[in-house]
């Protein structure tokens, strides 16, 4: 019986974490179209988007302005995700330093980040077969932007790996892991009576 209380007190702080956590996503997402927006109207608007902005050296293939916008905004809103995740959503700031979290998130995030290329290149390339069609999506208004459409997309598709890897390594892994000793790649397995109807584990209120 007690055992299964400990189970159903940890799925219940896994959702209440996945909720928290899709909260501060969704500041994040926020953050990241303020972003795309700032640096699209920088640039002379989302017309621009597909513009070239560095050949890559002996290729055919080159980084457009999209591309860059997807990086800083992810990147920008990674940062502001990491700071409300660590003191709010994993409560880890008590466990680990702030540098010693950052590291393996910024893995994470970048890991994310470097599909999410692939995502928005694909739903903004004509010649690729996830083209958001231009019966709706065009650029000139705001709302039917195919580039502000494929960010939010994007964004959305990558946001669900970010939780589960920071979950099984960022936020657990570092603040179980012995001072010198490096991160693992996965946190162990806890068993479910040692967790408490918290969702912690017991012997840390010792």
């Amino acid at each position: 019986m007690s055992s299964a209380r400990g189970i159903l007190a940890r799925h219940r702080h896994t959702v209440r974490q996945f909720v928290k956590f899709g909260l501060v996503g969704g500041t994040g997402v926020i953050v990241n179209l303020i972003v795309a927006i700032i640096m699209n109207k920088l640039h002379g608007g989302t017309a621009n988007a597909q513009s070239i902005v560095w050949h890559l050296p002996g290729s055919r293939y080159s980084v457009r302005f999209t591309v860059l916008v997807w990086i800083v905004g992810f990147m920008v809103a990674n940062l502001t995700n990491f700071q409300l995740n660590r003191s709010w959503t994993f409560k880890s700031s008590g466990h680990a330093g702030w540098w010693q979290e950052f590291w393996p998130f910024l893995a994470v995030g970048s890991a994310a980040a470097f599909l999410g290329i692939f995502i928005k290149v694909g739903l903004t390339n004509p010649t690729s077969p996830f083209f958001l069609s231009s019966g709706f999506f065009h650029e000139n208004a705001g709302f039917h932007s195919r580039e502000y459409w494929a960010q939010l997309i994007t964004i959305m598709v990558t946001m669900p790996i970010n939780y589960v890897v920071n979950k099984l390594w960022t936020f657990r892994a570092v603040r179980h892991h012995h001072p010198g000793q490096p991160v693992p790649l996965l946190a162990p397995v806890v068993d479910a009576d040692e967790v408490d109807e918290t969702g912690h584990l017991k012997h840390e209120e010792a």
